[in-house]
């Protein structure tokens, strides 16, 4: 080449496959006498500009061409045999030969081979110098030398492309040529020849051939002999006669994906130590394509200061745990979500979504279901009575648990139970601040400290709008905290009294400013109807923005709704209550923190109608810091600390009083010493609860156990406690459930579903019951004779109910508790039979949002009996009766509706207007075009539409998925099988 550069020719890996037929023979001939060579990676090196494309030559004589030697120049193979017969006279050759087993072709064994003089060397370099006026030559001997003294070796993926003639050549080679060049150069490769610096050998390869006694052992006497002595020449060009021939070696995993994924989103590809983490694009980890679906999906082009400072974190990137906190409409969720991805495509490990609403978990799993779809991962909604417990085990695809906190919890237990915790990478906890808000916060509270103790590599994230007490919540998670005041819009919050708008403003006296008076003109009538003036807000910014109104109860929400709708940036907030309960701050906050839209308003506006009576009130909430966050769990025994205790032992976490204290001490509830009782530590609040627990019949002493040296004895749970730990029942309720269930089993009635309601019905439904007497009779009377008897069985007789309602004085008490279950299950016998809630709020005289709350209550806690059930084998009869049951309360609907409703997002009404559709099955919706969807469904959405078809295709995959990993499961070749006898 000019310049004297190094030219090699090179065959093009493409078309080396390609002709694999024509060289195979050839192979297969030499493989007789040696096996295949070492592979090793290539340094890059060498300047390479000029080189020609590589081309592939099959003819012997055409293998160089016109090229005689490395550098074009025909005398520089002459010129090295020169220096090389100059340095053989000077110098005693020393060669060790180390045996390489299945080792072949031509070996370089320099690194045995020393000058004893570095002077032989400086001679030989020094008669290159004068011998070759060219530089190029006389650098490349140099670069050479210097390579021998540099001791490096190529790294192993650097080498995976070289063809194996060069492999043969770089044999124990541990130097290689400076890598500052491009990636791009890496792909030509300059033949190396390495020089000794104290001795150097007169023969520096050798051929391995078989010798007499049928070793491989190289044959020295042959090789001291001058005569028999190979030249330098002689070994290059068969080197290079060898690369020419010898196949290429099969593309690793790494080149066939780099060949898949743009080289840019490759990056290098490796994993690192202790995380196990695969940087496979661009996107804070991820490909391309994550973005490319966030624009898609979301119309997020791209993300916030902060958001990008977060995922940037050492915490972050080193997967230490991490709380964060921002105002809400901040962007938190869209931060996990990376996380999340993160976590499933690059680590390759399963994911948990805590989320506190039933609600806010269907709209998740719809709205993540697409990326699952695109970028292979499933979604999996744990809400309700939906979700498996325990969960399938996957072998080929990750899965996104999205939970609620209960069933979370529940997720987590069998997890642990099946030991497949350790396959649970991440759990992310949106709204964090919830583990102080009673019995779900004890929940919540329980689910973090068992994984804290279970899997030390499962990483946690909180995220909430409204945290204070930061401290004890890192110190309970060992987590880092980041937290920013940053909102995409302004937020103005305002206060209603009477006719008159206050602005919210710590400066001003009483901290409120006056801003305004309402300008509407209301007739006497609308007067009475709408006291507080909610359409003249509303008015004053529908149609151009949006409004959400805040009501404390369901029933208000219905009939402010129904006002108003006949008429939503601004939120208004009916009342500053939530029931009968004033607002807490951190409700405010949640509340008016949805004003405003990024990218759609300027500003958003809260206004609180506050009455004359609550002004002193409102002034200290809206002023107030936000509430801490408090352990729950000795607020809530029966919820809290007793249940945990019981699950720890029932899951064999902890089998002693001291492991069970040593699990203590990582929960909130220790970090927080001033809720003990006065005058109790915490080791005498543990010993307590385990000792209220075996008196209660759910924890007992192990039979013939030996105590330890304390003289305390093994914990082992009884099989009520197993039943009610694994149902998640209520503690103060399993006594009464396993009377219910066995009295039940005297004289089960299966006329209809009505015994089996009552069974299931949620003991905490009772206390909000109070029945009308005159419903109550006209309800009974309509029921069959066996139903009737239903009745009776249970305690509630006809003569009771009679006298009730016409008001007569009953001599003989019946258990209120029993009358109300009853009242409650014709409540929902009628609407399993009728599926038409308005109807049966009609019929009852009850709210819709009540009954709609019975109807979730007794569908989740019918599946908590069915588990309850399963771990007592008295119930046996019980579990394919409640199987179908919970099914039913679930949907609640005509039997051909059910599969529609299995989509995230889609409700009874929707589920009709598909079905009329046309669409009346999963793979009619999985196979969807979302445009005809919006064109023949009334008032749907393309982005609902979009959401509809994505979850449809996720539950169809999800169902494949278990069908596939069950044939496998029952085609897999047991490991037991007892070894075959040859003799019989």
């Amino acid at each position: 080449m000019e310049d004297g550069g190094v030219a090699v020719r090179r065959t093009r890996p493409g078309r080396r496959r390609s002709r694999a037929a024509s060289v195979g023979k050839r192979s297969r001939d030499r493989s007789r006498s040696r096996s295949p060579p070492p592979r090793k990676k290539l340094s890059s090196g060498g300047d390479a500009e000029g080189l020609q494309e590589p081309q592939y030559i099959d003819s012997e004589d055409d293998l160089f061409g016109d090229y005689d030697s490395f550098s074009g120049n025909t005398s520089l193979l002459a010129e090295i045999d020169n220096i090389e017969q100059n340095c053989i006279q000077s110098t005693d050759i020393v060669l060790d030969f180390k045996k390489k087993d299945n080792e072949t072709g031509v070996v370089p064994i320099y690194e045995d081979v020393q000058l004893q003089n570095t002077k032989n060397m400086a001679h030989a370099l020094s008669s290159a110098k004068t011998n070759y006026g060219n530089k190029t030559e006389h650098d490349f001997l140099r670069t050479i030398k210097d390579q021998q003294d540099s001791n490096q070796k190529p790294e192993d993926n650097i080498l995976e492309s070289v063809p194996s003639s060069q492999l043969l050549f770089l044999k124990e080679s541990d130097e290689c040529l400076a890598a500052s060049h491009k990636a791009e150069n890496m792909k030509e490769r300059a033949c190396h020849v390495n020089y000794c610096t104290d001795e150097i050998s007169n023969l520096p390869y050798c051929h391995i051939t078989e010798n007499d006694d049928g070793s491989n052992e190289p044959s020295t006497s042959a090789l001291l002999k001058p005569s028999k002595r190979r030249s330098l020449k002689d070994n290059l060009k068969t080197a290079m006669t060898v690369n020419a021939r010898a196949p290429n070696p099969l593309p690793s995993k790494r080149q066939q994906l780099k060949h898949t994924i743009v080289p840019d989103e490759i990056g290098v590809a490796e994993k690192t130590a202790g995380s196990s983490f695969v940087d496979i694009g661009p996107f804070y980890g991820l490909p391309t394509k994550v973005k490319e679906l966030l624009v898609q999906f979301r119309g997020i082009e791209n993300l916030y200061d902060w958001q990008h400072a977060c995922l940037t974190l050492e915490s972050v990137q080193e997967r230490k745990n991490l709380i964060y906190s921002l105002p809400t409409s901040g962007g938190k969720t869209l931060v996990a979500e990376i996380l999340i991805l993160r976590e499933l495509l690059c680590r390759q490990m399963d994911v948990l979504m805590i989320l506190p609403y039933v609600a806010i978990v269907q709209e998740k799993v719809g709205g993540l279901s697409g990326f699952g779809m695109e970028l292979g991962f499933l979604v999996e909604e744990y809400a309700g009575s939906k979700g498996r417990i325990p969960p399938i085990k996957r072998r080929l695809k990750k899965s996104l648990y999205i939970a609620t906190i209960e069933k979370g919890h529940n997720l987590v237990n069998s997890l642990i139970e099946t030991g497949q915790i350790s396959n649970l990478g991440l759990v992310v906890v949106d709204e964090l601040h919830m583990l102080g808000e009673g019995s779900r916060g004890a929940i919540l509270e329980m689910t973090l400290a068992k994984i804290l103790y279970s899997s030390k590599t499962t990483q946690i994230i909180g995220m909430s709008a409204t945290l204070n007490n930061v401290g004890d919540l890192q110190q309970f998670l060992k987590a880092e905290y980041y937290t920013s005041n940053f909102r995409p819009v302004e937020l103005k919050e305002y206060i209603k009294i009477q006719d008159s708008i206050y602005e919210v403003d710590s400066k001003a006296e009483n901290g409120f400013a006056f801003s305004r008076l309402l300008d509407f003109k209301y007739s006497s009538s609308l007067q009475n109807t709408d006291p507080d003036h909610l359409i003249a807000l509303v008015t004053e910014v529908i149609p151009k923005y949006s409004c959400l109104v805040f009501c404390p109860t369901k029933k208000n929400c219905e009939n402010v709704a129904e006002m108003i709708c006949k008429y939503l940036n601004r939120v208004i907030l009916r009342a500053p209550y939530v029931a009968t309960d004033f607002l807490k701050k951190n409700q405010y906050k949640q509340m008016v923190g949805r004003a405003g839209r990024a990218g759609i308003d300027k500003a958003g506006e809260s206004i609180l109608i506050v009455q004359e009576k609550d002004k002193e009130l409102v002034q200290n909430l809206v002023h107030s810091p936000l509430e801490s966050c408090y352990s729950s769990l000795h607020l809530e025994f029966n919820k809290g600390i007793r249940s945990l205790l019981l699950s720890l032992v029932g899951l064999k976490m902890a089998t002693k009083p001291e492991e069970v204290y040593q699990f203590m001490c990582g929960t909130l509830f220790s970090i927080q010493q001033q809720l003990l009782p006065k005058e109790k530590s915490l080791w005498d609040v543990t010993v307590e609860v385990l000792q209220w627990l075996k008196q209660s019949g759910l924890l007992k002493e192990r039979a013939n156990g030996h105590s330890d040296q304390n003289g305390q004895h093994n914990l082992e749970i009884t099989p009520l406690g197993q039943a009610t730990y694994k149902g998640s029942v209520d503690l103060a309720y399993c006594n009464t459930l396993y009377k219910d269930l066995k009295k039940g089993l005297e004289g089960l009635i299966l006329e209809s579903c009505l015994h089996l309601l009552y069974l299931t019905m949620p003991y905490d439904m009772i206390s909000q019951c109070i029945p009308n007497w005159m419903i109550y009779l006209k309800q009974y009377s309509c029921l069959s004779p066996g139903e009737q008897q239903v009745a009776a069985l249970v305690g509630v007789p006809e003569s009771f109910i009679t006298k009730k309602a016409s008001g007569q004085v009953i001599k003989k008490d019946v258990d209120s508790s029993t009358v109300c279950r009853l009242y409650l299950s014709l409540v929902l016998h009628a609407l399993l039979k009728e599926n038409n809630i308005w109807d049966v709020a009609e019929k009852f005289n009850l709210s819709r949002g009540f009954i709609q709350t019975l109807l979730n209550s007794t569908a989740s806690f019918s599946s908590s009996v069915l588990h309850f059930c399963e771990e007592l084998s008295e119930f046996w009869v019980y579990k394919a009766l409640l199987t179908e049951l919970t099914k039913r309360l679930t949907y609640c609907v005509k039997a051909e509706l059910i599969p529609l409703m299995e989509v995230a997002g889609v409700l009874e009404a929707r589920a009709k207007q598909l079905y009329n559709s046309g669409y009346k099955t999963l793979a009619h919706l999985a196979n969807a075009n979302p445009e005809v969807l919006v064109k023949s469904i009334e008032h749907l959405s393309r982005g609902q539409a979009r959401r509809i078809v994505s979850s449809a295709k996720m539950c169809l995959a999800e169902k494949a998925e278990a069908l596939q990993e069950e044939v496998e499961e029952l085609l897999r070749i047991p490991t037991d099988i007892p070894p075959n006898h040859a003799s019989l």
